[in-house]
């Protein structure tokens, strides 16, 4: 969910809204020292997304000063100490943000443009930004990076890591995130663009409709077996209770799959394969993407 955080629907689309100093110091022999200090542009971020949360407390800490509540930091107790701006389906909350004095707030396009507008009418600068590919994920990075006065080359080297020695001949592969409707990721979504890096042919990258998120497309049970992938992404989210494999298996179809019958599914998480979430859960979803394209099912 860019993403900066993208996001994406499940069960009567209830997933919709789940689915960013310079010291100069110059000293001559033939006269006093002269240092000039120009303060950092941005002293205090709040972030809208757990993606840009993330990458800010990486490059700065002590500059992350908001965060929405999320599960995925739940075991860091420094990300749970920040204080929390929205939660779950919750819009950011305002007087929250203002009583945190931010210089800069960071957003997802289509997410927060109404908290964007509220907040220039206010005078503080918001920024959203749209994480569909490695491109933008290092785009967001390096422009976080440039406010916060941080180095961003040691994340950018991560994100190289994550795609080094790439396996080759990976099965034709349908990546299922929701039974009803059924819904796939095509080439313009994160989830494509993480298969197309790890050379895995995506079986619904070219398909096109009339899908309510974009960079998804709905398909009919019909339309899968013809399809008949080699292997089977489903996608978990983090609804309470919820088991995509489960509700998949009691389909009639479901045992007509080529991918079924090998014993080629693969179960991922919400938090890196559809919604970016953290540098931690893509990293955890290169690392499957890897047993799929060399055909290791854990």
């Amino acid at each position: 969910m860019s993403s900066l955080s993208i996001s994406l629907i499940r069960r009567p689309l209830v997933l919709l809204l789940f689915l960013s100093g310079l010291v100069l110091t110059a000293c001559s022999a033939c006269s006093p020292p002269v240092v000039e200090t120009q303060a950092p542009r941005v002293q205090r971020v709040v972030a809208l997304t757990s993606l840009s949360a993330d990458i800010v407390h990486r490059l700065a800490p002590d500059k992350l000063v908001g965060m929405p509540e999320s599960s995925l930091f739940k075991d860091n107790p420094k990300l749970k100490a920040i204080p929390k701006v929205s939660g779950g389906r919750v819009a950011p909350n305002l007087e929250k943000i203002l009583s945190l004095k931010p210089d800069l707030v960071i957003g997802a396009e289509r997410f927060h443009e109404t908290t964007k507008t509220k907040l220039a009418e206010l005078k503080i600068p918001c920024e959203l930004f749209d994480v569909r590919d490695w491109q933008s994920l290092e785009a967001l990075t390096r422009a976080i990076a440039e406010k916060v006065s941080a180095d961003p080359q040691p994340l950018i080297e991560k994100y190289q890591a994550m795609r080094q020695n790439i396996p080759q001949n990976a099965p034709k592969t349908l990546v299922l995130v929701s039974r009803q409707p059924i819904l796939s990721p095509n080439k313009n979504s994160w989830a494509g663009a993480l298969l197309e890096s790890f050379n895995i042919p995506n079986l619904a990258a070219d398909l096109q409709g009339a899908s309510p998120i974009q960079g998804y497309v709905s398909l009919s049970p019909e339309s899968v077996l013809k399809a008949n992938p080699e292997a089977i992404a489903l996608v978990e989210t983090p609804m309470p209770n919820s088991n995509i494999l489960q509700e998949f298996s009691s389909q009639p179809f479901w045992q007509n799959l080529k991918a079924v019958k090998d014993k080629q599914i693969y179960v991922f998480d919400y938090y890196g394969l559809v919604n970016p979430g953290s540098i931690d859960a893509i990293e955890s979803a290169t690392q499957k993407l890897r047993q799929l394209a060399n055909r290791q099912v854990s």
